[in-house]
């Protein structure tokens, strides 16, 4: 701490202001030594001072404004004030308070003699969310996770390791509709989620979050918001003690006819305001049954003592349906038709807006590999139940095969990433377990050995190529399946061989502790489910208290990546927020909820053992399958990215990218893992 800063307790923890601004710099808890839970301008050169908690920025019907330096500062014992000048008629007056609890409070009043319409209002709050390393991350950085449902919104952040307290935010007067994220281009990259901006309205994307008010000030009249934070040991005692949420909601998607289950928490009645595709029944005094037969997100606006809420369900076809249409649409429109010869059987990215395949070799993440295999093994499973056009899919996923052993496979067995790719190029290991769960299941559709021959090998030219290492998403429960596999063959010395570069593998990981290694994002949810599944299948095969003892103490690091919002797209689906800009066409960053690969959490919950399993586990996984099912669209077409946030560095955002990319998945799991 400088001359320049002054520390207040707050709670069993403390806030530091910078006297020259009165902005707060420094939240510490004394159980999270070292921590600080917002943003630091030492350590993270892009988060500089205009960007500090509680600074913002308006926009009027005629000009915006942001507050930074204030006109006047009051310091006392127990906080300090700010006032702002923002426009010549809007003064913007800012109180902080510090003591057991910290509450801020914003006034805007309007000293001039029109009325002014608002357009926007952000106010800063810049968690410490970003992955900086494994490590730094899991002992010194927080999730945050962000509601902004009109009077009942809150922020909660939550320390990555998983373990209280956390930080919560609790709006007490006002209204929040939207959150925006700044700071998300190019330079700033895939490692940082960004400053996060808390919004009273973000018209900048009118529909945004279930639609943005229209707000008013009126000449002479003033606006006000208040919050409150605190600490808590998890969310459950923040909900049940700063919180109070106005209805429950148990469940947050349904198939379309379904009912989902809203009981009203409050001791005055909760008026619904429903869109006209839902109905509602009332069950008892204080619960109801909401369904609907149109397919897609339903907002439902709450009202009861003067207050506004809004929660966000999903109603969606049965899965069946949609993958029978998804299927329909990938053999129609994403395969690569207008090449030659075997070349002609890869999968690509579909533009929906232009209705034009994408070729892109150049650009890795829109390749005729890697990723975009989801799509075959999609038809695998389909066709495993008998769904879809049999002729069809059996005359797609031979020539698919073809042209990977064309294109993809070399002779050594290694995956590559397109087929432009030159075969001398470093592999890249994400992409050798899908591949391996391709052939595997070629093989138990049509039974031609060279297929399980091909799985085998290429798992074993993962680990050849240093895959012990490395934490590819599904090499665990691919490692367990071609174990499985070599015994059904009588081949006992090459599964053991397996089974023991399984478990090295495994203890390799287990001895790196928090130091895990950074992939492509240096500490990302993808990283952690991997690890626990690796575990898992390490259990499975070794039987052992250090792999239980392993899990318990890992899992909450995954489950940290997710949290409990009232809205179909965020509740369990972890924080991933930059998948839109290396999938999508858009090149838009920004919180992408659900990206398909929330679902990897889904599988983790379903195969934990026993001794480490939690009670909700399997209601969790269920949630996280169903929400990912809002990718998928009637006609067949899918969008890769949704960016959730109002706008990302000023632009509109809240949209579905228009590129049908690598979103199956998401059908490829809930088919493994949800139904049989």
């Amino acid at each position: 701490m400088t001359q320049d800063q002054q520390t207040w307790s707050f709670g069993t923890g403390s806030v530091t202001c910078d006297l020259n601004d009165g902005s707060v710099v420094n939240v510490q808890h004394l159980e999270h030594p070292g921590m600080n839970f917002l943003l630091n301008e030492q350590e993270n050169s892009w988060h500089q001072a205009p960007f500090r908690w509680g600074k913002g920025f308006l926009l009027t019907n005629e000009q915006g404004a942001r507050w930074n330096q204030p006109q006047t500062l009051t310091v006392n014992t127990e906080g300090l004030d700010c006032t702002y000048q923002l426009l010549p008629s809007l003064t913007l007056k800012v109180s902080r308070l510090f003591g057991q609890h910290w509450s801020e409070t914003y006034t805007l009043t309007n000293t001039g003699t029109t009325n002014v319409d608002l357009t926007s209002v952000g106010i800063s709050t810049p968690f410490r969310d970003l992955y900086t390393s494994a490590q730094e991350s899991l002992s010194g950085h927080c999730h945050a996770h962000i509601w902004t449902g009109g009077a009942y919104s809150y922020a909660w952040a939550w320390p990555m390791r998983g373990t209280g307290p956390g930080l919560g935010l609790a709006l007490t007067q006002g209204e929040l509709w939207s959150y925006s994220i700044a700071s998300r281009n190019y330079f700033t990259g895939s490692q940082i989620r960004g400053h996060i901006y808390l919004h009273l309205t973000d018209r900048r994307t009118p529909h945004a979050m279930g639609g943005q008010p229209a707000l008013q000030l009126q000449a002479g009249a003033s606006l006000s918001w208040s919050w409150t934070l605190d600490w808590f040991e998890d969310f459950a005692s923040f909900s049940q003690t700063l919180l109070a949420p106005p209805v429950e909601l148990p469940r947050l998607t349904a198939q379309q006819g379904e009912p989902l289950l809203l009981k009203r928490l409050v001791n005055t009645d909760v008026q619904l305001i429903l869109p006209h595709t839902v109905q509602a029944s009332r069950l008892s005094e204080t619960t109801t049954a909401l369904q609907s037969n149109q397919a897609g997100i339903a907002h439902i606006d709450l009202q009861w003592e003067g207050k506004r809420a809004r929660v966000g369900l999903l109603f969606h076809r049965p899965l069946r349906e949609i993958v029978e249409q998804r299927i329909h649409f990938l053999l129609a429109n994403q395969r690569a038709t207008e090449r030659g010869g075997t070349a002609a059987a890869a999968f690509v990215p579909y533009d929906t807006r232009w209705h034009l395949r994408s070729e892109a070799s150049n650009w890795s993440d829109w390749s005729d590999a890697r990723e975009r295999i989801c799509m075959p093994i999609l038809l695998q499973h389909a066709r495993m139940r008998d769904w879809g056009e049999k002729q069809a899919i059996d005359e797609a996923l031979h020539a698919f095969t073809a042209f990977c052993r064309h294109y993809l496979i070399t002779p050594d067995n290694t995956v590559l990433g397109d087929s432009f790719q030159d075969a001398t190029a470093k592999p890249r290991l994400y992409n050798f377990p899908w591949f391996v769960d391709y052939f595997l299941n070629q093989y138990h559709l049509y039974g031609q050995n060279e297929d399980g021959e091909t799985a085998c090998s290429i798992l074993e030219r993962y680990y050849t190529l240093g895959g012990e290492h490395f934490l590819a998403i599904g090499i665990a429960e691919s490692t367990e399946a071609v174990i499985q596999l070599l015994r059904e063959q009588g081949q006992q010395q090459r599964a053991e061989q397996l089974r023991a570069r399984l478990l090295a593998h495994a203890d390799y990981m287990l001895a790196l502790g928090a130091n895990l290694p950074a992939h492509e994002v240096n500490y990302e949810q993808s990283i952690v489910a991997p690890l626990l599944q690796l575990l898992i299948s390490a259990q499975r095969l070794n039987p052992s208290e250090k792999y239980i003892a392993a899990i318990k103490e890992r899992l909450p690091w995954l489950l940290a990546f997710a949290g409990p919002q009232p809205h179909a797209r965020l509740r369990h689906i972890a924080i991933r927020h930059w998948d839109g800009y290396w999938f999508g066409a858009l090149r838009l960053w920004g919180d992408t909820f659900p990206h398909y690969w929330s679902v990897l959490n889904a599988a983790v919950l379903l195969r934990l053992p026993e001794e480490a399993s939690m009670s909700e586990a399997t209601t969790i996984a269920h949630a996280i399958l169903d929400a990912n099912l809002v990718n998928f669209n009637d006609d067949g077409s899918a969008t890769c990215a949704f960016v959730y946030p109002s706008c990302v560095d000023g632009n509109p955002a809240h949209v579905a990218d228009p590129l049908a990319n690598d979103q199956d998945w998401a059908l490829v799991y809930a088919l493994q893992y949800q139904r049989g």
